[in-house]
């Protein structure tokens, strides 16, 4: 895996930026904050994960965000900038607005998350947490690895019963024009598919409990980590640097939310010098990480 910026100092600096940046993503409920907040996740997941895996989260994000939007004035039938009407039921631009931040709010933390699991390795969440709650930091670390080990994994065994065609139900070549057999197939295809993922994800925890056990899990009093991260002066000049300026952000966003109505309509923007402090908050990562491309070029 390659190193990242935050690679630098000690985990506690990287877990106290993406916590005030996951708050400050959910909390600031105002379409400039929440633009700031994706653009800053798109660019950071393209540094951090390419630009093909953000594209492809993308893919099923966007719709995502668009089904929130289109569904809030269902629910919501408040403004006062109509744009249609279906029988008796109206349809407002600030309904339709209000769904969309919400959708960009949870796109922009479902990206966050995908950054922060790909700053925060388990070796790291292991040292901020195993010699305070050593059991709650395991499961943290390998909850965390499951979604894309079963992606992986089902990719796998997909591949592997498409190449054995000696596995398959002699229906599958039956034309299409069954098309309630070919559904029960691809039915039951998918079935033995997840039984065989389920099979294998069981069968992998029973041998990983067998080498923690077989390793001394538990036998010391005190659980140790083979990454060693001490804390130093540096780090501690990061942190405090990160508690200022995530304060003054939060000091900021306040001020512009307070002042700021979706209903009944869109009013309230605050003065552009007001975002400044959380788009440095949101972009100094990304700043990191070019600075530190720039020098191991030069």
């Amino acid at each position: 895996m390659k190193s990242t910026a935050f690679d630098l100092f000690h985990p506690v600096v990287a877990l106290t930026y993406f916590s005030i940046l996951l708050v400050m993503s959910m909390a600031a409920m105002q379409p400039v904050y929440l633009l700031v907040s994706l653009a800053a996740a798109l660019a950071l997941g393209a540094v951090l994960r390419g630009a093909r895996a953000v594209v492809r989260s993308l893919a099923w994000q966007l719709p995502l965000v668009a089904v929130v939007a289109l569904a809030n004035p269902l629910f919501s039938a408040s403004g006062y900038t109509e744009l249609f009407r279906i029988g008796a039921r109206a349809f407002y631009l600030e309904s339709f607005v209000y769904g969309a931040c919400m959708g960009v709010m949870l796109a922009s933390v479902l990206i966050t998350f995908s950054n922060a699991s790909r700053v925060l390795t388990s070796d790291k969440i292991m040292a901020l947490f195993g010699g305070v709650v050593p059991t709650v930091g395991l499961m943290i670390s390998m909850t965390a690895r499951l979604v894309p080990q079963f992606v992986r994994r089902g990719s796998a065994i997909e591949g592997v019963a498409r190449a054995c065609t000696a596995a398959r139900p002699a229906a599958s070549t039956l034309p299409d024009a069954t098309k309630s057999a070919s559904r029960r197939l691809r039915f039951r295809e998918h079935m033995r598919l997840t039984s065989v993922l389920m099979g294998w994800s069981m069968e992998d925890s029973l041998e990983t409990a067998d080498a923690m056990k077989a390793r001394g899990w538990g036998a010391a009093p005190k659980r140790t980590t083979y990454a060693r991260f001490r804390f130093r002066r540096l780090d501690a000049c990061a942190l405090a640097f990160l508690i200022v300026v995530g304060a003054s952000a939060a000091v900021a966003a306040w001020a512009a939310c307070v002042q700021f109505r979706f209903y009944p309509s869109i009013t309230g923007f605050a003065s552009w010098w007001s975002y400044v402090p959380y788009v440095l908050f949101a972009v100094l990562p990304l700043v990191m990480e070019v600075r530190e491309r720039i020098v191991w070029r030069s």
